[in-house]
């Protein structure tokens, strides 16, 4: 019988916001992810996941060994506690390391963010990918990313496979493993042997602008796949993190050649520089503005079209490192004073959930939303509530982003304002993304019946949620992740998006 080979995996995903407020410990991690070994494939499988793709190709391959090692994740917030990246990286080595004293490793893949940062490390993912290489100098090492990564050009040095999302919201998690998984396969066991390229000029892009559905991120996706040709197996296109504030934050390209058609890697680097080229070409369509709170309040109530109206407050969104703690949108909503069915979703302050768990279901409290982690974003807002709902916070995912995961929130509840009866809010002891149907499902919230919904979220919101609604409406209130950064104490320096004259001396 054949020696079986082996597959190392491993994860980490996470994105970091320098303008969060909360760090994101381990506790944070083990809440959400934090798993190794045999029954991660079980858990996993089934899911629009990475590991859900891993879990088809162990399924599909009997004749490779898919060992899985730490694979930890969190919600993006601010920078990661180094003891995290410690412990993981640790752990990382010793696995790869006890493997390869008893088998042998023919591959390895990590699934990776590429916009995670630490307190001390601007590219912690490079840096455990790097470890990897030198463990394991001859072993095909490949990564999959979100579009949102910040990438060095170091990193077209260490990785022979590489794959990024196309889609944004991120519905294809799997299908960018899977295109690793399947250059991993035709390294081991066809010998690929791969160029890479990566171009990255610095240039600062809104993620709120990235949807690929339309506008300059789809033009830019269509050119990347257009050049998909001639001994070039694929381009990738990174948006970039404008919040993680590194010095390699930025849209890039990373094009990934065939050696024996490509034996100099000049191809992989012309069509890079040709693709970034477009990015360039596509940078002032990129730039926007957005109504603040109270424009975008007046808006939707004076929209007629019949069908639930949102509001979604970017500068907010937990997906782009938003604490759930800002109080902008909720207290221009206060004062619109909305006639109509309106629920809030969602502030995470796991002090008024233990009130609104105290005084019970029917039970009044006096608290304050928004604002306890300091006034940077704004004041808190003190309102009088009933509780209507208590929950546990568990859900699965049913929409198409994360399809089948597992969720929690921590304890959570439904308040009403007493007086202001229209109104109702969610709080979670947990910063949670409400952007799956499922967590609406788990409040007991018939978005049916609700005529406005003011939502922390952004575009993967979109995602379960654009087909559903009348109309989306985004607005840039202040928030860490907010649209325009000059509220944001950047140190590092971009060619930022609003200052187009920048970008034409850079790029001279």
């Amino acid at each position: 019988m054949a020696r079986p080979k082996y597959l190392a995996v491993a994860r980490l995903w996470f994105e970091g916001n320098a303008f969060c407020p909360v760090p994101a410990s381990f506790a944070q991690f083990e809440q959400y992810e934090w798993q190794a070994g045999a029954q991660v494939l079980d858990t996993m499988r089934g899911t629009a996941t990475e590991l859900g793709a891993v879990a088809r190709f162990a399924a599909s391959h009997p004749d490779w060994e898919v060992v899985v090692l730490r694979c930890a994740s969190a919600l993006p917030a601010g920078p990661i506690d180094d003891d995290v990246i410690t412990r993981l990286t640790q752990e990382l080595r010793d696995g790869l390391a006890a493997g390869q004293a008893a088998h042998g490793w023919d591959a390895v893949y990590l699934s990776l963010h590429g916009a995670a940062i630490t307190p001390t490390r601007e590219t912690p993912e490079l840096d455990i990918a790097r470890m990897v290489r030198t463990m394991l100098p001859a072993v095909p090492l490949g990564a999959s990313f979100d579009l949102h990564g910040n990438m060095p050009a170091a990193w077209g040095d260490v990785l022979d496979i590489a794959a990024v999302y196309r889609t944004h919201p991120h519905v294809d998690m799997d299908q960018a493993a899977d295109r690793v998984l399947q250059g991993l396969l035709r390294c081991a066991d066809e010998g690929l042997i791969t160029h890479r390229a990566v171009v990255n000029e610095g240039i600062v892009l809104p993620s709120i602008n990235m949807r690929t559905s339309a506008g300059p991120m789809q033009e830019l996706e269509q050119a990347a796949v257009a050049a998909i040709k001639d001994g070039i197996l694929d381009v990738l296109v990174f948006g970039g993190f404008p919040y993680s504030d590194t010095a390699a934050t930025g849209a890039s390209i990373f094009v990934i050649s065939d050696a024996a058609r490509d034996p100099d890697g000049a191809l992989a680097r012309a069509t890079a520089r040709a693709v970034h080229d477009r990015v360039i070409a596509c940078f002032p369509r990129f730039i926007m503005a957005l109504p603040s709170p109270q424009a975008a309040l007046a808006d939707a109530l004076a929209e007629t079209a019949p069908g639930l109206i949102a509001v979604t407050d970017a500068g907010d969104n937990p997906m782009s490192g938003g604490g759930g703690d800002t109080p902008g949108l909720f207290a221009a909503l206060c004062s619109a004073r909305p006639a109509v069915p309106t629920l809030f979703a969602s502030f995470a302050d796991p002090g008024v959930v233990a009130d609104a768990r105290q005084a019970g279901v029917g039970g009044s409290i006096d608290i304050t939303l928004g604002g306890r982690h300091g006034m940077q974003f704004g004041a808190p807002v003190p309102v009088r509530v009933t509780v209507q709902r208590l929950t546990d916070g568990r859900y699965r995912n049913t929409g198409p982003m994360q399809t089948g995961v597992e969720r929690s929130c921590g304890n959570s509840v439904v308040l009403a304002l007493e007086d202001l009866p229209t109104l109702r809010v969610i709080v979670t002891e947990r910063v949670v993304a409400a952007d799956d149907p499922a967590f609406y499902d788990l409040h007991g919230i018939d978005l049916d019946a609700v005529r406005l919904l003011c939502v922390k979220a952004k575009n993967h919101f979109r995602a379960a949620f654009a087909a559903r609604c009348a109309r989306i409406i985004d607005c840039d209130a202040p928030g860490p992740a907010c649209l325009d950064l000059s509220r944001l104490p950047f140190r590092n320096a971009h060619v930022s998006a609003g200052y187009p004259e920048v970008l034409t001396t850079r790029a001279a």
